[in-house]
């Protein structure tokens, strides 16, 4: 189990952090790109050096590994990633929802109280997909890829990409079977390809290969 924190700054995340510590899970996911609640979200995650703040509060409390979860939004995705690795986070989470918009035609007003809301689902899969390929060039770190995922195709493309572990969504509701299709594919297809483990295939979609990136909260996958 993951426990996903979130906050408006290092002092939010690092008591969540204090009190939370103390019970047994395997990691956090510090949510730094949440795009539809001011103050604690993409502003957040944009900025190398606040990440960092917020990275080493949250190090200085726990000594669990934990992962910041990245904006597709952010400009600066590599070194917002860089800066939260050097101030002690254990990976990456690639990415959140993009920023998105809806209005409520009855109204006339957006359909939101905070206006702008979290573009989920099958069309941010190619945008997360970039987002892990191009961190996994840059970055010797681990990184959970998410955004679209609803197949065991799917997620192997995160896995060609560079990620280590991936997260599924939005597919899963109302199909609670479909962790178990996808992880039955993902199978089929190492085997089919003649691997014998996952970490034959992570980072494999770059020219030259990317470093082994297997190991996601203190176990290897």
């Amino acid at each position: 189990m993951f426990v996903s924190v979130y906050g408006s700054g290092p002092k939010d995340f690092a008591e969540v952090v204090r009190i939370l510590d103390h019970n047994e899970f395997a990691a956090y996911e510090l949510n730094l790109s949440c795009p539809h609640v001011d103050g604690v979200g993409v502003e957040v995650g944009s900025d190398p050096e606040l990440v960092s703040l917020i990275a080493r509060a949250v190090r200085s409390q726990t000594t669990k590994p934990f992962f910041v979860k990245l904006s597709p939004n952010a400009e600066r995705l590599v070194e917002v990633a860089a800066a939260a690795a050097e101030a002690g986070a254990s990976g990456v989470t690639a990415g959140n929802t993009m920023k998105a918009l809806l209005i409520d035609v009855r109204t006339g007003k957006p359909s939101l109280s905070n206006e702008y809301g979290g573009l989920s689902g099958g069309a941010l899969r190619p945008i997360a997909l970039r987002c892990v390929f191009e961190l996994s060039e840059k970055l010797d770190i681990p990184i959970i890829g998410c955004g679209g995922i609803s197949t065991w195709e799917h997620a192997v493309q995160f896995f060609l990409a560079g990620a280590s572990a991936v997260q599924v969504g939005s597919a899963t509701l109302g199909n609670l079977a479909l962790f178990n299709e996808i992880n039955l594919g993902i199978v089929d297809y190492l085997e089919s390809k003649g691997h014998q483990h996952l970490r034959d295939i992570i980072g494999a979609a770059h020219p030259a290969g990317a470093p082994s990136r297997t190991i996601i909260a203190g176990a290897e996958i």
